[in-house]
């Protein structure tokens, strides 16, 4: 049929058919918008009304009010883990935050030789569970460390130091990567004016560069700070007696099986990290464009002195992550460390938690996470984005909730949810489905984010136009929408995979038998006084991580370049008019 043809039969398609179509189409948009809804009243609102629920009943199931959190206050012991976290989360905020600006800043605004490498080294906290950041610092500076033995002194890393220093390494490549994009969007007129105008270049980054990246600081100072506030790994493993939320939270159900107070704890638990996220929300909003359509990019300066100060300095931060990595693999190869160095494999069997079972668990999980956490998060952003309901407001507020709950707390809240007996959802409880929705929900918010910045970028005529010529809107999206947004989607994946392979407190409270994970293996294998092993299956997680991470990043070459031929090419997005 020709063109002319079948340009006639569109056009003799009766209204009726076209309204009929039309009302079918927005009738499919309000039913998926429904049961995103669903997902994040099953998954997100309802459990945490059940921890805030539970935190008010006593252990017979009831009702005490605030009797709990009186108890939880004027017991020392306990409410001591209120203060201490707040004092290592600041503190680690602090020292992180510092350490990483300097980084970015060598990276972006220095000609520094090697920097894709000082990016990539800096990057491998990201690879690793937490807990091993805190193994790795007791192997150097415990009792027996190297650093111990070498020099003779021992810096006491058991406790508030140790777990302030274990925290800033394992969250700089994170506060590293906030402020690399703000310092990286930079217009060169600025500090062409500042030279003409006869500024030394300390006021010039006082007056220019610090004002334009201080939404980048802010944003890192929460992140840091959230990562720490809610962490479990590292304080585990290296905190001794010195109690913080997280840890308290995993005593109190596991070691006394005392949920009620598991769940005061959990809900004092939400109030810093849930204040944190609302004033970095209110920040955001005042944050403007600092770079225009007329912005002429920065290129580095040489330098001189200043160049080759931060080219040591970033030597020196890079020496230190690839000798802490390096401690990680030479410990699970040796061995007894350190005081039998002979070469064995033997650490690498993992008898003592049924062999390679927990890593194959891992992988499967991560993978189903990060295609669920893809479809649900890209699906949910384009409804809320695309699809005007009244309840839009209220869905976009639930996406981006899960970044202000802590793990510990999302993993409690399931199980009072999803245990009970009575519950609809009862059979998700130990499999490994459970695992996968409890990954995708704790790390939503930023593929979410992700993927809304990706699709407010589209011009929504596409999907006019295509209504127009009577394209139906879910082929619109396969055929336009994914491939614009294809480059982010692939990020939102791999985002979903690393996390969900190293993620420990969202999921500690939630394996089952069968159903152990490779970083919960970790832990009980530090537990049991097996670090060796530990330290094998954390370098096999790392190794994964970085295999992943390559391929993603040659998978996201192929991709732009098919993007941008899509959208230059013959076969692009229609035309308007």
């Amino acid at each position: 049929m020709s063109r002319r043809g079948r340009s006639g039969a569109s056009a003799a398609i009766p209204d009726a058919v076209v309204g009929l179509r039309t009302d079918a189409e927005q009738w499919l948009r309000w039913a998926l918008l429904a049961l995103y809804a669903g997902f994040l009243y099953a998954f997100v609102l309802a459990p945490m009304v059940q921890v805030a629920w539970r935190s008010l009943l006593d252990g017979e199931g009831g009702f005490v009010a605030l009797a709990n959190y009186l108890r939880y206050f004027r017991t020392p012991a306990i409410a001591a883990s209120i203060t201490n976290s707040l004092v290592v989360s600041s503190a680690a905020m602090v020292v992180t935050v510092v350490l990483a600006f300097v980084y970015a800043y060598a990276l972006t605004r220095v000609r520094l030789p090697g920097r894709g490498a000082f990016r990539l080294l800096a990057m491998l906290p990201i690879f690793a569970p937490s807990l091993v950041q805190g193994i790795a610092f007791v192997y150097v500076f415990g009792n027996n460390g190297v650093f111990t033995r070498l020099t003779g002194v021992n810096i006491g890393v058991y406790g508030a130091k140790g777990i302030v220093m274990a925290e800033v390494f394992y969250c700089f490549p994170h506060a590293m990567l906030i402020l690399v994009a703000a310092l990286s969007a930079a217009d060169a007129r600025l500090y062409d004016a500042a030279a003409t105008l006869g500024a030394s270049r300390l006021r010039t980054f006082r007056t220019v560069t610090l004002p334009s990246v201080r939404y980048g600081v802010m944003s890192a100072c929460f992140v840091v700070f959230t990562l720490v506030i809610t962490d479990f790994g590292i304080p585990k493993v290296i905190g001794g007696k010195y109690s913080v939320m997280a840890t308290e939270i995993y005593n109190q159900v596991i070691g006394q099986q005392n949920f009620t107070m598991g769940a005061t704890v959990s809900v004092v638990l939400l109030v810093p990290a849930l204040l944190a996220f609302l004033v970095d929300r209110l920040v955001q909003r005042r944050q403007y464009a600092l770079v225009t359509s007329a912005a002429r990019p920065l290129v580095p300066g040489g330098g001189g002195a200043a160049r080759w100060a931060l080219l040591v300095y970033c030597t020196a931060v890079a020496a230190a992550v690839v000798g802490i990595y390096a401690v990680i693999v030479t410990s699970s190869l040796v061995a007894r460390w350190p005081y039998d160095f002979s070469p064995t494999l033997r650490h690498y069997t993992f008898d003592t938690i049924g062999g390679y079972t927990p890593l194959l668990n891992s992988v499967e999980v991560a993978a189903l996470t990060a295609v669920a956490g893809t479809l649900i998060t890209f699906g949910g952003a384009y409804l809320v984005e695309r699809c005007r309901s009244p309840f839009n407001g209220a869905l976009y507020m639930l996406s981006i909730l899960p970044v202000s709950i802590p793990g510990m707390v999302l993993g409690l809240a399931y199980i009072f949810t999803f245990n009970a007996p009575d519950s609809p959802l009862n059979r998700l409880y130990g499999t490994l489905a459970i695992l996968v929705v409890s990954n995708v929900v704790h790390y939503f918010t930023v593929p979410f984010l992700t993927a809304t910045t990706a699709l407010k970028q589209m011009d929504p005529e596409f999907e006019s136009v295509g209504a127009s010529m009577g394209v139906r809107f879910y082929r619109t999206v396969w055929r336009v929408t994914v491939p614009i947004a294809l480059p982010a989607i692939v990020g939102i994946g791999m985002y979903f995979f690393l996390n969900a392979m190293v993620t420990l407190s969202a999921v500690v409270f939630l394996v089952a038998p069968g159903t152990e994970l490779a970083a919960v293996a970790v832990l009980l294998l530090d537990d049991a006084g097996e670090t060796a092993q530990a330290t094998a299956m954390s370098v096999l997680i790392i190794l994964i991580g970085l295999g992943v991470r390559t391929a993603h990043a040659v998978a996201l070459r192929g991709v732009t370049r098919r993007t941008q031929a899509w959208r230059t090419g013959p076969s692009g997005p229609p035309a308007r008019g």
